[in-house]
């Protein structure tokens, strides 16, 4: 394929962003960038050589920019990862849901040649019965009482149906694990800067990371190259909750899980936290992700495990024993 032009939904967000800078940098060989995102993006937060343009992946005019671009690849990076307190589950719905379906819809009236898709490990769920390792043949059973998760689930069976009735599209869908770099934020990482853990007993609570340059690199990977498919993003090995609390220096409150359910149910109730019982499922069954066929089949081998990018993490936000 000769070099494409790309469109980057979501380009304003923290993955986002990065990303548009390693194209702009030229790490891999494009015709043009242009970066979309519902938010003006800033002009000292802008890159030299790339198009901004302000749009909403619900916008019935994303396929007269996808048209008027020229665009041969979509990657497909705008979803609500992190509600804010004001946020509801229908505005979330609107932009993971029915905004991937215009983005779908507007690629095969544009002619887009490949769309790229970062969807989540969450898209497996939170299930006592998981397997220990998910691979990308485990079925996909996001919870609905998760909205990201659920979201995620119903994004992928839109894309499988996409795929069966509109071929030539092709797509790259990114099972992403829990990000981590040197300056995220996220929910996963709050939890990491209270003053102790809150861990549950009879639960490993496993957590699989990924370095956000390494994300960074399977995006561009899934540009330079002719492959197509479904592979879980995350780095090698695992770590148990009990290990990142000694690698934090950090105590572990280790309670049992009706009184961690009280405690969110009482806490939301108050609310004093946006977050209600569900997060007990969310915390004791995480979905480990099983990246051989990111290696073996999309050719690409993240460059720090699980461990070496939360010890990364450790560093750069001044935690350690």
């Amino acid at each position: 394929m000769s070099a494409p032009a790309v469109l980057v939904t979501g380009a304003g967000g923290y993955l986002g962003s990065q990303f548009v800078a390693a194209l702009a940098d030229g790490r891999v060989a494009v015709r043009k960038v242009v970066a979309a995102d519902v938010r003006e993006v800033p002009p000292d937060k802008r890159h030299s050589g790339v198009e901004y343009e302000v749009a909403d992946v619900r916008a019935p005019a994303l396929a007269s920019l996808l048209q008027r671009q020229r665009i041969d690849v979509v990657v497909h990076l705008a979803s609500i990862v992190t509600p804010g307190r004001r946020s509801d589950r229908q505005f979330e719905y609107s932009v993971d849901v029915d905004g991937t379906r215009n983005v779908l819809e507007a690629c095969t009236a544009a002619g887009v040649r490949k769309i790229v898709v970062s969807s989540s490990g969450a898209a497996y769920g939170y299930h006592a019965d998981n397997a220990e390792w998910l691979t990308e043949d485990c079925p996909l059973r996001g919870n609905e009482a998760f909205a990201y998760a659920w979201h995620k689930r119903l994004v992928e069976e839109m894309l499988a149906h996409w795929r069966s009735e509109h071929p030539e599209l092709g797509q790259v869908v990114l099972r992403i694990g829990t990000i981590l770099g040197a300056t995220v934020d996220n929910q996963i990482t709050a939890l990491f800067e209270q003053p102790r853990l809150i861990a549950i007993r009879g639960a490993a609570s496993p957590f699989v990371f990924v370095w956000d340059q390494d994300v960074v690199g399977c995006l561009l990977h899934a540009i330079a190259s002719d492959k197509t498919g479904i592979y879980n993003v995350a780095g090698d090995g695992v770590l148990t909750l009990q290990q990142i609390a000694r690698r934090l220096g950090k105590r572990l409150l280790v309670l049992p899980p009706a009184v961690l359910r009280l405690a969110l149910r009482a806490g939301k109730a108050l609310g004093l936290t946006q977050y209600g019982p569900e997060q007990l499922d969310f915390l004791r069954y995480r979905p480990v992700l099983d990246n051989a066929r990111l290696k073996t089949e999309f050719g690409y081998v993240p460059q720090l495990t699980s461990a070496q990018v939360f010890d990364l993490y450790c560093r750069t936000h001044g935690h350690g024993a």
